[in-house]
C-alpha cells in the first residue's frame, strides 16, 4: 500500500484548508499582541523610560511570534500554489508594504536605543507605531477585498491576470474590515500590556485596551451585517468533485446575494466562530475592566480566533473568488497541490507545530513576569 492513500484526497484537502486557519490564527494571537503594543507605543508610554517598558515587554518574544507568519507562508506556497500565485501577485504592493514595516520593525527594535538623542528614538518609535498599525491595517483590508472577491482571470494557457490596482483595494468595506483588524490586534496589545507592565503604562494600555475592545465588537457587527445585506457571495453551481483535478476552470460559479451566510444555515455549528468573535472581545473588555489580565489576554486571543476563522466558515469552500470571472474562483477543491505533496507535507507539519509550540511555550515560562522600570534605568536585565 502506498502510504499518502491512507488519507483520502478530499480529506487531505479539508484538513490544510483547516492548518491555513490554525496558522493564520497562531500568527495573529501571538504576533497580534506584538503589533498592538506597537500601535499603543505612542499613547500607553509618555517618557523615554516608559517607552522602553512597553519596547522590552516584547522584545524576548517577538521574533519567536514571527515564526508563524512563516509558516503560513511556507504552507500556502506548499499546499495551495494557484492561492499563493494569485494572491502575492495580484495583492503585491500591498504584501511589499507589509513586508517593508516588518522589514523596519526589527531594526527598530535593534536601533532605538543606540544613541541618547530624543529625535533619534522618537523616530524609531515612529516606526514601531507604523510597523503595528500598516500590517494590522493591510491584513483587515486584504480579508474585506477577499470575501467581495479579487478581480483576477486565468488565459487559454492557465496563465493568470490581475486586473486590480492597489488603491483600488481601498473600498469601504474593505477599510471596515481593516479596522476591524487594527481595532483587535490594539485590544490584544493592551491586554498584554497589562500583564507585562505597571504604574502608569499599564493603565493608560488598559484604558485605551477598553476602547479598542469596544470598537472591535460595534465594527464587527457592522461587517456582519453588511456582509448579509449589502455583500454578494459566491457559490458553486455546478457538481462539485472533491478529489477531482486542480483545474478551477472545470465548474461553474455564480454570484448569489447571502451566499456568505448559507453555511450558517446549512452547519449551525458554525456559529461557533463569530460567537467566539464576539464573546472573545466581551471577555477582553471584561478583563481589562477588573484589571484581570490573564483573562483579558485569554479573552482577546479567542475573540480574534473566532474573526478570523468566522471569515473560512462563511466562504468554505472557497479561498479565493473572483469578481471579474466567477469560474476562476479558487476553492478547496480544485487549487491544492497533489495528492501526495499533501501527504508528505501534513507529514513535516505534524512534527513541526507541536515543536514549535513547545518552544514557544518554553520560552514564555522562562521570560514570564512583569517588565522592570528600574532595572531598565540600571541598565540591567533587559534587551533593548
Amino acid at each position: 500500500m502506498i502510504l499518502h492513500t491512507l488519507l483520502d484526497y478530499d480529506t487531505l484537502r479539508i484538513i490544510w484548508w483547516l492548518l491555513i486557519g490554525v496558522l493564520l490564527v497562531g500568527f495573529a494571537v501571538t504576533d497580534g499582541f506584538d503589533l498592538g503594543s506597537g500601535m499603543l507605543l505612542p499613547f500607553a508610554a509618555r517618557n523615554d523610560i516608559e517607552r522602553r517598558v512597553v519596547i522590552n515587554s516584547v522584545g524576548p518574544v517577538w521574533e519567536g511570534n514571527q515564526v508563524w507568519l512563516i509558516l503560513g507562508g511556507g504552507a500556502i506556497f506548499a499546499a495551495w500554489p494557484q492561492l499563493y500565485a494569485v494572491s502575492f501577485s495580484g495583492f503585491y504592493l500591498a504584501m511589499f508594504v507589509i513586508l517593508t514595516a516588518l522589514i523596519l520593525r526589527p531594526v527598530a527594535f535593534k536601533f532605538r536605543s543606540k544613541r541618547e538623542s530624543p529625535q533619534w528614538r522618537a523616530r524609531w518609535d515612529g516606526v514601531l507605531f507604523f510597523s503595528g498599525f500598516v500590517p494590522a491595517l493591510i491584513c483587515g483590508v486584504a480579508v474585506g477585498n477577499v470575501l467581495q472577491g479579487v478581480p483576477f482571470r486565468f488565459g487559454s494557457d492557465m496563465h493568470i491576470f490581475y486586473d486590480g490596482g492597489f488603491f483600488g483595494l481601498l473600498n469601504p468595506f474593505a477599510v471596515l474590515c481593516g479596522l476591524v483588524s487594527v481595532a483587535m490586534l490594539v485590544m490584544h496589545g493592551a491586554s498584554w500590556l497589562l500583564l507585562k507592565t505597571a504604574g502608569p503604562v499599564a493603565e493608560r494600555a488598559r484604558s485605551y485596551g477598553m476602547v479598542a475592545a469596544v470598537l472591535t465588537i460595534a465594527l464587527y457587527a457592522l461587517a456582519g451585517v453588511l456582509l448579509a445585506t449589502n455583500i454578494g457571495g459566491y457559490r458553486i453551481s455546478s457538481v462539485v468533485d472533491a478529489v477531482g483535478p486542480s483545474n478551477p476552470m472545470l465548474k461553474t460559479v455564480e454570484l448569489h446575494a447571502g451566499a456568505w451566510t448559507a453555511n450558517y444555515a446549512a452547519h449551525p455549528w458554525t456559529w461557533a466562530a463569530p460567537v467566539a468573535g464576539f464573546v472573545g472581545a466581551l471577555g477582553a473588555l471584561l478583563g481589562l475592566a477588573l484589571r484581570r489580565p490573564v483573562l483579558a489576554l485569554l479573552a482577546a486571543a479567542l475573540g480574534i480566533a473566532g474573526i478570523i476563522l468566522s471569515v473560512g466558515a462563511s466562504m468554505f469552500p472557497f479561498i479565493l473568488p473572483s469578481s471579474i470571472d466567477p469560474r476562476a474562483s479558487l476553492t478547496v477543491w480544485d487549487s491544492s497541490s497533489s495528492h501526495l505533496t499533501l501527504f508528505i507535507m501534513l507529514v513535516v507539519t505534524a512534527f513541526f507545530i507541536p515543536l514549535i509550540v513547545a518552544y514557544t511555550s518554553w520560552v514564555y515560562h522562562v521570560l514570564w513576569g512583569k517588565v522592570d522600570e528600574q532595572a531598565i534605568r540600571d541598565e540591567s536585565g533587559h534587551a533593548y
